[in-house]
Order: structure tokens, then C-alpha cells, then sequence
């Protein structure tokens, strides 16, 4: 009888204290600035250097490139070769969002965005290309910015100034 009352009583005090819950669909939860949602791609800073898609445990990332040659700018200089980017793929229903591969981008091309709710009914709709990684890009935050990036513009052609 003991027992009883005592479990009467628990019953009773989180009943007056109230629901913790939220009705997710129609209310969004309130996330903190830098939690881990979806990983967005500033294309521009990308260099084709692979140390993303090696180090990847699930082998979710896949790069293609191609090289460039840019002409000399000085007289008597020699050409330079650049790396172009042709594909960047993360296959979301690989990944496990451990997050090595935002921190061992050596040149910042990685960040992590906070959004979560990006479901797709069919399981190859989860293979997300370039363009749709850079559209994250507006929904990183600022305290995670590299230095002298001004922000998400859709419009701004990538990798002019490699």
C-alpha cells in the first residue's frame, strides 16, 4: 500500500508540472547556433584535395575534378595549373555525421548547418550534389565563418578567385 501512494504521488507531481514535449511538425524546436544538422559546401574554397572524402569512415563523399591551366600574368612567368571542381556528392544515407570531414577541410570548405528536417521519401533523393550543398550555406552561422567571407550570395559565381 506503501508503494501505492508513494507512486500516486510521483504521478501527481509531473502531472501538475507539465508536458516537456513539442509538437514538432507545427512547432520548430529552438536549436543552438552550432548544433549539427546537415554539412553545406562553400564551393569556392574547395581545392579538390580529397583529405574529406579519405578520411570519411563511410566512404559517403564523392569528389570528381579537373585541372586547368591558367595562363602566366607576368611576362617570362610560367602557367599555373588549378584544380576545378566537377562533383561534390554526399550520400546522406551513408553518413553518419561524425563531422571528420568539416574538421579536416584545411581550407574551409565544410561547415556544419544547423538544419535537421531535410527527409526524402525515397532513399536516392539522400544523395545531395554540389549546388544543393551550397545552398546551406546561407543557414551557417556567422560565429563559424572563414575570415573575410561575407556570406551566402546564390547568385556570386564560384571559384573566381582560387
Amino acid at each position: 500500500m506503501k508503494g501505492l501512494i508513494k507512486g500516486l504521488a510521483t504521478t501527481a507531481k509531473v502531472l501538475a508540472r507539465g508536458a516537456h514535449t513539442v509538437q514538432y511538425p507545427h512547432v520548430q524546436p529552438d536549436l543552438p547556433e552550432r548544433s549539427r544538422g546537415v554539412i553545406a559546401l562553400l564551393e569556392e574554397n574547395c581545392t579538390s584535395c580529397m583529405l574529406c572524402a579519405r578520411e570519411c569512415p563511410d566512404w559517403c563523399i564523392t569528389i570528381d575534378s579537373h585541372k586547368e591551366t591558367i595562363p602566366a600574368q607576368t611576362e617570362g612567368g610560367r602557367d599555373r595549373q588549378k584544380n576545378v571542381l566537377d562533383r561534390f556528392d554526399i550520400d546522406y544515407s551513408l553518413c553518419m555525421y561524425c563531422g571528420i570531414c568539416v574538421e579536416v577541410c584545411p581550407f574551409d570548405a565544410l561547415f556544419w548547418a544547423p538544419d535537421f528536417a531535410y527527409a526524402e521519401g525515397d532513399i536516392r533523393n539522400l544523395l545531395h550534389d554540389k549546388e544543393r550543398l551550397g545552398t546551406w550555406m546561407e543557414r551557417v552561422p556567422e560565429s563559424t565563418w572563414p575570415e573575410g567571407y561575407d556570406g551566402y550570395t546564390p547568385d556570386a559565381p564560384a571559384g573566381d578567385d582560387r
